[in-house]
């Protein structure tokens, strides 16, 4: 009997195995691309200058009519731009309960809590409260998903951005941590809340939903939700119409920072997952204050440039570039 070469063998072997399944498009990057840090980035520059706008608009509109109204308009522009495309909402009957649970988590809650926030404490303190989001993040993924646990290089990532926005807020704003307990901690609850949305969002990939109907049904979702709560307690016909600016502020804050802002948003949770996303608010007070000194021409102090050292380091450990520079380092000394 003729032998059989090992080389035939191992080629009739591989003709005969099935072929193997191709990679999930879906499947979450623990690292993210320059299109995930493209989104981020533009995310950070959106929702970089809501703080001001929350500020201008909570100054004449009480918090829950404020929300109901940024809620409403962003839900009207959202069915206008899905019937421009032509494109029906395309949400299973099913998904409307985790829909309106989504809306109370990622806009009805925390919007009410930051807008009430701003009332009694400086918008810099809400942002550098609302950067604790990634802390939480961590946290809340470690606990509540399968392919986002906590690591090492993930807490030092986190804790060096905050720190960074803490360097760049100053030492003179930190020193009123301990004023106005109330309404900071209404904000370290909302940012909880924020955590809690981004994981929950996750669900929404799996069956198949795209970020667009996701944004739609939560924005009509949480309008809903808003609508009978803000016209118990505000009673907003008894209140004075408000100005010109304050209409303004809301209606950016509606069509740029809710309902583009989180288009983007929910795409980035679907392709880098919820982690990387809540990445973006340890850049939002970094990009306020460049954002100030670029066209309101105010003068960036030193502790600025730090704490943006600091934000990068901590971006590029929690992504991993970081701690992969280094053995690439000590593998072409030793060679």
């Amino acid at each position: 009997m003729k032998p059989v070469p090992p080389q035939s063998f191992d080629r009739k072997q591989a003709e005969a195995a099935a072929p193997l399944p191709a990679h999930d498009a879906h499947v979450i990057r623990t690292v993210m691309n320059r299109s995930d840090w493209l989104i981020l980035g533009v995310l950070a520059l959106i929702w970089g200058g809501a703080f001001f706008f929350i500020g201008v608009a909570v100054k004449h509109v009480h918090p829950l009519t404020y929300v109901w109204l940024r809620l409403t308009i962003a839900a009207v522009a959202m069915w206008a731009f899905l019937r421009f495309k032509g494109q029906p909402l395309g949400l299973p009957k099913g998904a409307w309960g985790s829909i309106f649970l989504l809306a109370v988590l990622n806009n009805a809650l925390p919007f009410t809590l930051f807008g009430w926030g701003q009332t009694h404490i400086a918008s810099g303190l809400a942002a550098i409260l609302n950067a604790t989001t990634p802390i939480w993040g961590v946290i809340v993924a470690h606990f509540l998903t399968s392919d986002e646990r906590m690591s090492p290089r993930k807490i030092a990532g986190v804790v060096l951005g905050f720190g960074g926005v803490a360097t760049m807020i100053g030492p003179s704003l930190l020193s009123s941590i301990g004023t106005s307990a109330l309404a900071q901690l209404a904000c370290v609850t909302a940012s909880l809340s924020y955590a809690l949305a981004a994981v929950w969002a996750r669900r929404f990939r799996r069956q198949g939903i795209s970020p667009l109907s996701v944004t739609t049904g939560q924005l009509t979702a949480g309008a809903l939700v808003m609508l009978p709560v803000s016209m118990i307690f505000d009673q907003p016909w008894t209140r004075p119409l408000p100005p010109l600016g304050a209409w303004g502020a809301i209606v950016a804050l509606a069509l740029l920072c809710t309902a583009f802002g989180y288009v983007l948003y929910f795409r980035l949770i679907d392709k880098a997952g919820a982690t990387n996303a809540l990445l973006v608010t340890l850049l939002v007070p970094p990009v306020a204050i460049l954002l100030g000194g670029l066209f309101l021409h105010e003068t960036l102090a030193p502790q600025d440039f730090l704490g943006l050292a600091l934000i990068a380091l901590g971006l590029a450990a929690i992504d991993g570039r970081l701690l992969r520079a280094f053995p690439m380092r000590r593998l072409r000394t030793v060679v």
